[in-house]
């Protein structure tokens, strides 16, 4: 019998699933997987049911309903000052990832080389090495995220169709500044490329402003933006996403839409837009709720010895193991920390390239997008196990 396709056979089991099923084997607490462990917001979810009884439950239309498609351009010029054609420069997927999916297969031909920033989300490269582009990874470093420019300007090349940048960041929390996105826009221009942009966590950012890389000079017409109502209103089940672009970029992308997903939930896209308009009073408390429990969590693991890194933006907070590692790597640590403290975690070299450089062994991510009492039961749970005197 002829085998399936061979890349995607290849393809281990997703360590997100790995771990999240020990954690349940073990009775621990999940703090691997990056979904909140409350409702979103009670007039979005009312919002939805409603919708469900109003008679337009069939194919929404390809590029989104017109009431969402509206409200990401009022979002758009509201939060960024961008002027956003509703009609022709937006189009709603069912959730970011098929927004990237669809984005790179309107984009990419085989042998384009593509730009990423390590490390990154797990998604990435499959999608991209199934499309046969060749991915040229770039390195953000610990202890700092520090951008190397060098490095980064040595990876763009006459062959490079577009960066994928993922601001901010997962895992590592990175909020990349206006003049790291002036580099790479600058860099952009310099090769004719674009810039495919995974701003999902865009409102979840503590003490600093995202900025989107479509407000750079020069970027309006080459920057694919892309937003997530799972994140943004902590609803991940409901998978809707919005793409903004410009019109010659959109007509593409939905014909790769159509033949993928076509369209999604018309009741959850209804529901979006409402959310959309709460506006910045919302998204505020949003981000202050996560950064104080981001604050909780990362001073308890510095207490037991576990320094964390700079996590500006996003669900997660990296921490470094060296002192209690006893010669484990990550994932082993990872594996040991759920059987003996039953805390759920995931190592961070999960999130480089298998095909590139030794990945760094010594940090692992944690979700804080849990409830305070969820996070102080997974502290006083590592707290039994570690001192902060081992080591």
């Amino acid at each position: 019998m002829k085998t399936p396709n061979a890349f995607l056979g290849s393809l281990p089991t997703t360590i997100f699933t790995t771990m999240s099923q020990l954690a349940m084997a073990h009775g621990a607490i999940n703090l691997g997987q990056g979904f909140p462990d409350t409702e979103g917001p009670a007039e979005l979810i009312d919002a939805a049911a409603e919708a469900l009884k109003d008679g337009r439950n069939q194919y929404a239309p390809l590029t989104g309903l017109p009431e969402l498609r509206e409200a990401v351009a009022r979002a758009n010029r509201r939060d960024y000052g961008l002027d956003i054609d509703p009609a022709t420069e937006v189009i709603v997927t069912s959730g970011a990832t098929e927004a990237l999916a669809v984005s790179l297969m309107a984009l990419i031909e085989p042998g384009d080389e593509v730009v990423l920033i390590e490390p990154l989300y797990d998604t990435y490269l499959p999608v991209l090495r199934l499309l046969g582009a060749v991915p040229r990874c770039v390195r953000v470093e610990a202890p700092d995220w520090h951008l190397p420019e060098d490095a980064l300007r040595a990876a763009f090349s006459a062959k490079t169709k577009l960066i994928l940048l993922n601001s901010p960041m997962n895992p590592s929390g990175k909020v990349f500044s206006q003049q790291e996105l002036d580099l790479i826009a600058s860099l952009v221009l310099e090769h004719d490329c674009y810039a495919l942009c995974d701003e999902v966590y865009e409102h979840l950012t503590f003490g600093v402003k995202h900025i989107p890389l479509m407000t750079r000079p020069g970027m309006r017409e080459r920057a694919i933006r892309i937003g997530s109502a799972g994140k943004s209103f902590s609803v991940t089940g409901w998978k809707i996403g919005y793409i903004t672009a410009c019109p010659a970029l959109t007509a593409v992308i939905a014909k790769a839409h159509q033949i993928i997903a076509f369209s999604s939930a018309p009741n959850l896209q209804r529901a979006v837009a409402k959310g959309l308009d709460l506006g910045e009073p919302f998204f505020t408390t949003l981000s202050d709720s996560l950064r104080a429990r981001r604050d909780l969590f990362a001073e308890g693991l510095h207490a037991l010895g576990f320094p964390t890194l700079p996590a500006d933006g996003s669900y997660f907070v990296v921490a470094d193991i060296s002192a209690h590692a006893n010669g484990r790597d990550d994932v082993a640590f990872c594996r040991d920390l759920v059987i003996e403290s039953g805390v759920a975690a995931i190592p961070v070299s999960a999130f480089y390239d298998p095909q590139g450089a030794e990945p760094p062994r010594h940090l692992i991510r944690f979700a804080f997008c849990k409830t305070e009492a969820v996070l102080t039961e997974a502290l006083d749970r590592l707290g039994r196990h570690f001192s902060p005197q081992e080591g």
